[in-house]
C-alpha cells in the first residue's frame, strides 16, 4: 500500500498545474451531475454524490460550481446522458490497466483511449480481460507521526475500515467503499484531515517494470488518458517498488 501512496503523490505533483485546472472541473461536473441524476441531489443520502462532492473539493473547486452541477444533474440537467464505462487495456511490459470514464458518445470515448494505447505500445483488451485483478477501496491519506499509530488503529476499527497501515510520512486506511462516508466522518470528527481521500481501483496481483524506460513510458501513458476530456480516473499493477518511482519521478 505505500508504493500506491509515493505514485499517487507523484500523479498529484504532476496534477497541480494550472494548466489541467480547467479539464479537472469539468470532469468533476461530470461525475457530480450524473451522481446526482442517479441519486438525489442530498450527498447524506447519496454516497457517490458524496464521493464526487469531496473528490471535487480536493481540486479547489468552488461551492458555487459545485452546487450548480448538483442542481444540474437533480434536474435532469440540459437532457445529455453521460453512460459510465470502464476499458480494459495493456501498456507498456505488460501492464494491466483499467480506464474508468463518463461519456456522451462511446464510439468517441473508445477511440481516444485505443489511439492513446496504441501511441504507448500498449492495446485495448477485451472486457473482463483485466477487470478480474482489480478491486474497488476507499483510501485515505492521514499525515501523522508513528506515535499516533495506535489512535489512528482504533479509529480506523471503530469506522469500520480493513486497514490501517504506515507510509512514508503518515498512514493509509482503506476501507469498502460503502465505507468511505463513515470513514470520513470519523476523522473530521477526530480532527483528523485527510490529506487525500479517494475511492480506486487496486491491484490484487502486481508486475514489475525492470526497464525504467518502460516505467516512464507507463506513467506517460497514464497522462495521457488522464487528459483525456472523458476519462475520469485510471489503475494499473504495476507494482511501485523505489526504482520505478524513482523512475517515474523523471516522467
Amino acid at each position: 500500500m505505500a508504493g500506491h501512496s509515493k505514485f499517487k503523490n507523484i500523479m498529484h505533483r504532476k496534477k497541480a498545474v494550472d494548466a489541467k485546472r480547467s479539464s479537472a472541473f469539468s470532469k468533476h461536473a461530470k461525475l457530480i451531475m450524473t451522481a446526482a441524476r442517479g441519486g438525489g441531489a442530498d450527498p447524506a443520502t447519496n454516497l457517490s454524490l458524496r464521493y464526487a462532492i469531496d473528490r471535487a473539493r480536493a481540486d479547489n473547486m468552488t461551492k458555487d460550481a459545485i452546487e450548480r452541477a448538483v442542481l444540474k444533474g437533480a434536474g435532469g440537467g440540459d437532457g445529455v446522458q453521460l453512460e459510465s464505462i470502464t476499458y480494459e487495456g495493456y501498456g507498456p511490459g505488460g501492464v494491466a490497466i483499467l480506464v474508468e470514464t463518463l461519456t456522451d458518445n462511446r464510439n468517441r470515448t473508445v477511440g481516444e483511449v485505443r489511439l492513446a494505447l496504441d501511441k504507448s505500445g500498449g492495446n485495448l483488451g477485451e472486457s473482463g480481460s483485466v477487470a478480474w485483478n482489480f478491486e474497488k477501496k476507499a483510501i485515505f491519506f492521514v499525515e501523522a507521526p508513528a506515535s499516533d499509530e495506535e489512535a489512528l488503529m482504533l479509529l480506523a476499527m471503530e469506522a469500520e475500515a480493513d486497514d490501517c497501515s504506515p507510509t512514508d510520512g503518515g498512514f493509509e486506511i482503506t476501507a469498502e467503499p460503502q465505507n468511505f462516508g463513515r470513514v470520513a466522518d470519523a476523522l473530521e470528527a477526530a480532527g483528523r484531515k485527510a490529506e487525500k481521500s479517494e475511492i480506486a481501483s487496486l491491484a490484487k496481483n502486481t508486475v514489475v517494470l525492470e526497464d525504467a524506460e518502460q516505467v516512464v513510458k507507463l506513467v506517460q501513458l497514464l497522462d495521457r488518458l488522464e487528459d483525456l476530456d472523458d476519462v475520469q480516473s485510471t489503475a494499473s499493477n504495476i507494482e511501485w517498488t523505489d526504482a520505478a518511482v524513482a523512475a517515474a519521478a523523471e516522467a
